[in-house]
Parts: C-alpha cells; structure tokens; sequence
C-alpha cells in the first residue's frame, strides 16, 4: 500500500519478486510498480528542482547586471501583506491511525499539507500543532514525502495527545511569541457582552465536530480549536463527539445550518474545516467565509436575512449571479453536511 511505501534503499521490483511472492491482484501490482516508480524517479525530481532554482537565480543574475529591476508582487497583480499571528491555535488531532485505511491516510495527510499551506498564505495566521502524530501517518511523511514537514513553519509535530498540546499551546499564545489582538479580535470588534481583557483573557478548548449540539457563534483569542484528523468515509460516526464527551472537553459545530442551504451532501474535509476558520478571521463573518469555501457545484446558498450581508463580500457580480441562480433553484434543500469535524 501507498503509506507503507519503502525508502530509496528498497531493492527493486522484478518479475521474479512478484512470482515468488503471495499471489497480489491486480490492483496490488499496480500500486506495487506505481510505488517503485515514485522511488525510482526520487533523485531525479531533485535534480530537476535544484535545475530550475539554479536557472531562476541565474535569471535574476542576467536582469541585475542589464540594469533591469527586479519585477515586485505588485507587477504581477499581487500586493504581499505581512501575515499578523494572532492568538488562536488549531489542533489536528491525529489519533486515529488504526482506524483508517491507506487510502484514507494518504487523503489525510494531503489535507495537513494543505491545512499548513492555507495557513501560511493567510493575512490573519493561527498557531497550528498536529496532535498524536504517529503510527503509519508519520511514515508516510517521513518516507514517501520525504519528510519536507521538517521544515515547515508555524507548525510543530507531537506524539502527545491533544489534551497535552492544547496545555503547551496556551502557554505559547500567552507568551511574548503568542501574536497580538488585531482583525476581528481589536477591541471594538468583540462581542459586546465580553471584555477583551478579562473573559477572552483564559480562552477555551473546543473540540470541533459536526455531532455537538453547540453551535459556535465566534472565534474566541487565546482559545484552542480541535480538528478531527479522520478521513473515514462515515464508518465510524460520533468518534470525534465521543472521543471529547469522554473527556470532558466542550464541543461545537459550524453555524452552517444557520447560514446555509445545501443542493447536496457536503463532506467537510479537515482542511475545509481550517480555511473556513482562517476566512471567518479574516472577514469576521460566518455566511462570507462559508460562501468562499464551500464549492460552487454543491449549491450552497445564503439564507434569507444573511445574503445580503455576504453579497457585498463577494468577489464580482458573477458571484451574485451564481448565488441568485443557486437559492431559486434550491430554496427548499436543506442537506446535514456530515463530517467529524464542524
């Protein structure tokens, strides 16, 4: 299987190999050779990396000494803004390894990968820890990712469980590395029925699953957020309620029922679940970072009474259009959105 896959020590496949072996499927094979495949090309996608890098500096070295400035974000259409941190950690709590298969362990780690990238590029960034991280996940980082988590920023890895990071992660928000109260979480913008400097003070751990009959109305700061780190095609339903009840952390789910209809069944992958937290932080408004996630072809629309809220936050006039288009045709679904998560 893919998660098992060897390192660049492993003998080669042969015809010989196969034959001797236990009979495989077909399947089987396919995904044996496809595996030896990846290895065999592993130095030669260095190679390739390490080329293009030599030929963008050589390129930057060519421009330099032509007196051609250097092109800025600007000239390509983007305006770089420093990321501000702030004081929120999300948890992907990763211990469920046994329970998943390698398929869905792979699905996994793609979604951690894109959790960190969709972090990294955000205006408003969170502090992000990867819980119980182990087992067969772990390899599959270490072996065919070829461990690049190792220089990730912004994120650590831990073989504690979650209850034990979120401990960590308190004292790191409360410490001169924490970030600072900016966007939603400035004064003036927190609910008005808190103080910024008492209540939001001590924070909150929240387990974040679809199951909780809480519904969560805003981010808190200094608070620890955790994600489900379970793909698992609805086999195991109410784990992640479960696994909170059991220990007595309090749970909550999206407002999606608040703010949406559905034109069909929405699974909420963990790195859904994380971009649409990082939009709320940027935006402050659930129906906005809701609309930007979900996608399009789902049918997901605004209801009455907060549309008109989120039209002003959308893109172009096209947006409105689809959004238009999608509520007159759906105005009556209403699909529970099942995930582990929120």
């Amino acid at each position: 299987m893919e998660s098992g896959q060897p390192n660049g020590n492993s003998p080669p496949l042969d015809s010989s190999t196969e034959q001797t072996a236990q009979p495989m499927s077909k399947n089987q094979l396919k995904k044996l050779r496809r595996r030896q495949a990846w290895e065999d090309w592993r130095e030669r996608r260095k190679e390739v990396r390490k080329q293009k890098s030599k030929d963008k500096k050589q390129k930057k070295r060519e421009a330099r000494e032509n007196g051609i400035p250097a092109a800025s974000p600007e000239d390509n259409g983007r305006k770089h803004v420093r990321p501000t941190q702030l004081p929120v950690t999300i948890i992907i709590d990763c211990g469920f390894d046994e329970l998943m298969l390698d398929a869905e362990r792979t699905s996994l780690a793609s979604q951690i990968t894109r959790c960190y990238s969709d972090n990294q590029k955000s205006p408003f960034q969170t502090h992000l820890a990867i819980s119980s991280f182990g087992g067969h996940l772990k390899e599959r980082f270490e072996t065919v990712l070829a461990g690049h988590h190792q220089n990730w920023k912004g994120v650590t890895f831990h073989d504690d469980d979650f209850e034990q990071v979120a401990v960590q992660a308190t004292a790191i928000m409360h410490s001169f590395k924490g970030g600072k109260l900016a966007g939603i979480f400035e004064t003036n913008q927190l609910p008005q029925q808190t103080s910024a400097t008492e209540d939001f003070e001590t924070g909150e751990l929240v387990y974040l699953t679809s199951d909780s009959p809480n519904t969560l109305t805003h981010l808190q700061p200094y608070s620890t957020y955790v994600l489900g780190g379970l793909v698992d095609r609805n086999r195991h339903k109410g784990l992640c309620y479960k696994r909170a009840m059991d220990r007595g952390i309090k749970t909550a789910k999206f407002p999606i029922g608040e703010y949406m209809h559905m034109a069909s069944r929405f699974v909420l992958a963990t790195n859904h679940v994380m971009e649409i937290m990082l939009r709320y932080l940027e935006l402050g408004d659930w129906g906005q970072a809701l609309m930007r996630v979900v996608p399009k072809r789902k049918g997901g629309v605004l209801k009455v009474g907060a549309t008109e809220a989120c039209k002003e936050g959308l893109k172009d006039d096209a947006d409105k259009e689809t959004l238009e288009q999608a509520r007159s045709d759906s105005s009556s679904s209403e699909e529970v959105l099942e995930s582990c998560h929120a």
